[in-house]
């Protein structure tokens, strides 16, 4: 199992600190990483949290997936890899013409 956890519907409010609270109910983090704006650097509403064991990210699937949390359904599963993308930049290569 993969031990990094993608977790959706968060709160826009919500710190790195609250998730490791929340997640610590489970078992060790091992790291926290809440995905903001870069221009606002307001949360975009997910995070990824890696657990130190397997056992623990099953154990943080299984507590927290739909659960309530600061009155959001949460959504815990396992982080699937990133995809790559395109190297055109969505064809704006003649916007400046």
């Amino acid at each position: 199992m993969n031990l990094k956890l993608y977790v959706g519907n968060l709160p826009f409010t919500i710190s790195e600190d609250d998730l490791r609270k929340l997640f610590s109910e489970a078992g060790e983090i091992q790291s926290v990483k809440l995905v903001t704006d870069s221009y606002s650097g307001q949360s975009r509403g997910f995070a990824f949290v890696e657990m130190v064991s397997a056992e623990a990210a099953e154990k943080a699937i299984s507590l927290l997936n739909g659960k309530s949390f600061m009155n959001r359904a949460l959504t815990v599963n396992e982080a699937r890899p990133q995809k790559k993308r395109g190297g055109d930049f969505g064809g704006r290569r003649d916007r400046d013409r």
